[in-house]
């Protein structure tokens, strides 16, 4: 086992906690589709900064935790078949 495998498999454990960290922190959405019927109307597009809050930026490392993950995980596949 190479130096860059168990680099990658350090890395892809610390993202993997990363991303439960982050989606454990989101407020979860209760009520579902009869909640957004009966209530929705306070969570407007023009209600409240969407960007800025801490669901937005809970929400983007989410997907950019995500995202590199698999790219990673991809990657280290690919180093593992061809080399």
């Amino acid at each position: 086992m190479g130096a860059l495998e168990i680099i990658l498999g350090v890395v892809l454990i610390l993202l993997s906690i990363a991303t439960i960290v982050v989606v454990l922190m989101q407020k979860s959405r209760e009520g579902g589709l009869s909640g957004a019927i009966t209530g929705g109307g306070a969570d407007t597009f023009f209600g409240k900064n969407k960007g800025r809050t801490r669901e937005a930026i809970l929400a983007k490392a989410t997907k950019y935790i995500a995202i590199f993950f698999f790219v990673l995980a991809f990657a280290a596949t690919l180093l593992m078949l061809f080399f």
